[in-house]
């Protein structure tokens, strides 16, 4: 007899279809799993709230906002509430269509229209200048570690990069199979809390690119303003992953800028390359077809098929900061957020601690530690049980981290901080 489980409803034949089989039993492939060994009921947990799902039909209605977590994860990252509904509504048939974002063609004109769109509202929210190219991939930003030196250098060039966290170390270590990369700075000494003056910096004149982070995730370390670089080329490279579309930046100050979509524009999937255009047309003859640059550029990011879904979400994002009023507003909503939460940790006489040096911290990613670091496990926990998940520290570094993205809403924040208090109040 075929095992079942909690959620064999989706397994189920409707009336029709069981009506024909008890006719024809060859007519239908099996509606169940079949095995040899009898299987244990299974079931579906969310580690934020532990809850069973018991029923499938249940479980898929309509959640109000009430039963939402707040959502500190560092990426895959909270969604703005209002774009995650205005999908929900389009999903199952996208404005007349006929059918959902998911099962469009990639070169039909509805889906080029989303593409567009999401292009156009880009460089309206970043400013970006027309000699620049604005490129939707897949691979994450840690495939940009390798196509970047691909499309800049040949082997024997040198590059300078600026080491201020886990990413850049990366970035650099990844280059180190194509070109011949110097790392001008490091804070690998002090635990990556800083970031460099830049007139102490040693940059090579003969460098094709300098290289940055523009904000650590992990380590909570963010570039206020950027160094000039010093190459023949004026090439300022940036992995904005962590903080893009955060605040206006001059794009102009950059040779290439490029993100994971997870954190603040979009779900995982998505990696967004903004390329200034002289700089195309130049890949190593190694250099896979889908690591050139110039490749998506010539094709509108089609050459292949992209990830249409990500990048219909990724626009949709778009037009609420836009909504917003645009990045300056954005970063006035940024400031005020992180700027409760460090107070706090501040002001806690010890009790929590931010290692970064406070003219570098990150708008973004609030790294923090307890006094008594036998008391994090419980924080995390009881903090959970207060709807706010994904406090846990990378697992590189420990602690805490508080990923306040631009979606995180003034609200979450505000309830952290009071959570942090009374626990405070009960520990110290």
């Amino acid at each position: 007899m075929a095992a079942t489980t909690p959620h064999s409803i989706f397994l189920k034949p409707t009336p029709a279809t069981a009506a024909a089989s008890s006719t024809n039993p060859s007519s239908l492939a099996p509606t169940t799993l079949s095995t040899s060994k009898p299987q244990k009921p299974f079931s579906i947990k969310c580690s934020a709230t532990a809850h069973q799902i018991q029923d499938p039909i249940k479980a898929a209605q309509p959640l109000s906002a009430e039963d939402r977590v707040y959502n500190f994860a560092a990426g895959p990252a909270t969604l703005p509430e209002n774009v995650l509904l205005r999908a929900q509504s389009e999903l199952y048939n996208w404005r007349g269509c006929g059918m959902s974002v998911m099962e469009m063609s990639h070169r039909g004109k509805e889906f080029s229209s989303i593409i567009q769109k999401a292009e156009t509202d880009l460089k309206a929210l970043l400013e970006i200048p027309d000699d620049y190219a604005v490129l939707f991939l897949q691979g994450g930003a840690t495939t940009q570690f390798a196509a970047v030196p691909l499309n800049l250098c040949s082997p024997d060039d040198t590059v300078d990069y600026i080491v201020t966290g886990s990413w850049s170390d990366k970035a650099f270590k990844e280059a180190q199979k194509y070109c011949k990369p110097n790392v001008i700075w490091s804070g690998k000494s002090e635990k990556y809390t800083k970031i460099p003056s830049f007139d102490d910096l040693q940059q090579n004149s003969d460098a094709k690119y300098l290289h940055i982070c523009a904000n650590e995730t992990i380590h909570g370390v963010e570039f206020k303003d950027y160094p000039i670089p010093k190459n023949k080329g004026g090439i300022l490279i940036a992995d904005m992953s962590s903080n893009f579309c955060s605040k206006p930046v001059d794009v102009s100050k950059f040779g290439i800028i490029y993100a994971g979509a997870q954190k603040n524009v979009g779900p995982s999937g998505v990696t967004i390359v903004i390329i200034r255009k002289d700089l195309l047309g130049n890949a190593q003859g190694i250099t896979p077809v889908m690591l050139d640059y110039k490749t998506h550029a010539d094709n509108s990011s089609l050459y292949n098929t992209p990830p249409c879904y990500g990048i219909y979400m990724c626009g949709l994002v778009f037009e609420d900061l836009l909504a917003q009023g645009g990045l300056k507003e954005v970063e006035k909503k940024n400031q005020q957020k992180a700027e409760i939460l460090y107070q706090v940790i501040d002001g806690s006489g010890g009790f929590f601690r931010c290692p970064v040096e406070k003219s570098v911290r990150s708008l973004m990613n609030v790294p923090f530690t307890l006094a008594k670091p036998e008391l994090e496990a419980e924080f995390i926990k009881e903090a959970a049980k207060e709807n706010m998940v994904q406090l846990k520290g990378h697992r590189s570094v420990g602690g805490m981290r508080a990923s306040i993205y631009n979606a995180m809403p003034l609200a979450g924040v505000e309830k952290l901080v009071a959570f942090m208090k009374d626990f405070q109040a009960k520990h110290a």
